[in-house]
């Protein structure tokens, strides 16, 4: 029979024991589950380096078809991202380095491309509880690749971009810029990839600029559809074929200076004149008659001065002031002064005259899926803002196709379809020395089709160029136009 002092410690062990084992469990829910996501971020913590890359990513598709993948290199960091026609892609996708992390849709869509996703879990806080990862999901853009081929190809290494979009929907169709980089060469760790990496960064060419997306350019004569919308929806022009009293020369108000034309016969010019043949005196005339805040909430609804764009990329604000005299607003209404606007901005200029004034937001990923292919989620159609009057667009329209047709776009034209547009020639630089950018935004609609199926916006830089050989009409068109008939044909496939 055990003595009553000895049962007394065995109760005070086991109470202690039991003590101490609570303290233990409370400990490990400490660190497993309130301290998780400070472990997992600390800098000294390999384990979420190691995991990120101990499967394959996900892929970003073109359609259908993967433009990625991933290589298992059998090192602590086993799988590194692999691309598909890189260059050709590389606007779009970005990259995924284990140096130099993520960009674009790599880094827009991480989380799925990853398998860090809760949407890619089987129930709802499955990760968390299981501390495990899911195979990475799959990445579908909205891509055509024909009409991404046509505008690489278009622009055969010169500087600038092409941005094609359905104006229907939204749905970016192509995004090109140009020189571009294969980057698969950052996408590992070591010197190779350090000397890559300096390389395309102190490039003269700038390859990894994303100009469709990041570069803002005076668009010049292009944005002289702006300013028409601003003068039709404001009722400052009521008659697109009625003089508009400007006169040739036209002094800049408030100053001794004269604007000039390029064209002829811009004294006294009708509004449809003025954009059949650039006339910068009228437009710039109209620009001051609309007034700064007309002029500012047009810009607005076509979405200048958005910092907020994405699709799902960050998208560089398109510029212009909200503070001018008269005279700089009048530079600005003709795509001068402070003016500047991206090419996905000047394509969806372009896309809201042709769907009759209705804006859709611009977006470039489709859907997105586990990696067995089961739907994630979709982009919906969404729309951007009222750009204009359903009136004012369908005179744009004609006024664009005038242009194509009669004017100074007709490099632009297509057999057997309707298509707008509008050139333009951005001065730049210190007095204006700089190599001008060439610019063609347009449209294109099959004949008896029911709407436009592609709006398109190039620019070129073309540095190497003799400056009198740059023009919208003469370098920009012919690969708008190469892309619109790849749209068209397309479209007619579908």
């Amino acid at each position: 029979m055990a003595r009553p002092g000895s049962t007394r410690t065995v109760r005070r062990a086991a109470a202690l024991c039991l003590l101490l084992l609570v303290a233990l469990l409370a400990n490990a829910a400490r660190v497993q589950v309130l301290q998780a996501d400070r472990l997992d971020d600390n800098p000294a913590n390999r384990r979420t380096v190691l995991s990120r890359y101990a499967a394959p990513r996900g892929d970003i598709l073109v359609d259908g078809r993967p433009v990625t993948g991933s290589k298992d290199t059998g090192q602590l960091l086993r799988h590194e991202r692999t691309y598909t026609d890189g260059p050709l892609y590389a606007p779009v996708t970005g990259y995924a380095s284990q140096t130099y992390g993520t960009t674009l849709v790599e880094d827009a869509e991480d989380a799925v491309l990853s398998g860090t996703s809760p949407s890619l879990s089987p129930l709802p806080l499955w990760s968390d509880i299981s501390r495990g990862r899911p195979p990475g999901g799959h990445v579908a853009t909205t891509i055509v690749g024909a009409l991404q081929q046509a505008a690489f190809r278009g622009l055969s290494g010169r500087r600038g971009a092409v941005v094609a979009l359905e104006p229907s929907s939204g749905r970016i169709l192509a995004l090109v810029s140009s020189p571009s980089y294969d980057p698969g060469v950052l996408s590992g760790t070591g010197s190779e990839v350090a000397t890559a990496w300096a390389r395309l960064n102190t490039a003269p060419s700038r390859p990894m600029l994303n100009r469709a997306l990041r570069q803002t350019y005076p668009p010049g004569s292009t944005f002289k559809i702006v300013t028409a919308a601003a003068a039709l929806d404001a009722g400052v022009v009521t008659d697109p074929d009625a003089p508009t009293g400007t006169p040739d020369p036209y002094v800049l108000p408030g100053t001794r200076t004269v604007l000039p034309n390029d064209a002829t016969g811009c004294g006294d010019a009708s509004l449809a004149y003025a954009i059949r043949w650039s006339c910068n005196t009228v437009m710039a005339r109209l620009g001051v008659r609309v007034g700064l805040p007309g002029m500012l909430e047009a810009v607005r609804r076509f979405g200048f001065n958005d910092p907020g764009l994405r699709v799902p990329s960050r998208v560089a604000p398109s510029n212009f002031d909200t503070g001018m005299t008269p005279d700089r607003l009048a530079l600005s209404a003709i795509g001068q002064y402070d003016t500047t606007a991206t090419p996905l901005q000047m394509a969806m200029v372009a896309a809201a005259v042709a769907n009759g004034g209705e804006l859709a937001h611009p977006y470039l990923v489709d859907s997105t899926t586990t990696a067995d292919g089961g739907l994630v989620g979709r982009t919906p159609r969404r729309t951007y803002a009222r750009a204009m009057e359903p009136t004012t667009a369908r005179v744009l329209r004609g006024l664009m196709v005038d242009v194509v047709e009669g004017g100074s776009g007709s490099n632009a034209a297509i057999e057997g379809a309707e298509v707008g547009g509008k050139t333009g020639t951005a001065q730049h630089g210190v007095g204006n020395l700089g190599t001008p950018y060439a610019w063609f935004i347009g449209w294109a609609r099959a004949t008896g089709a029911a709407r436009p199926a592609v709006a398109v916006a190039v620019v070129v830089e073309d540095a190497s160029a003799r400056r009198e050989d740059i023009s919208g009409g003469g370098s920009a068109a012919p690969i708008a136009r190469t892309v619109m008939e790849t749209a068209l044909a397309s479209a007619a496939r579908d």
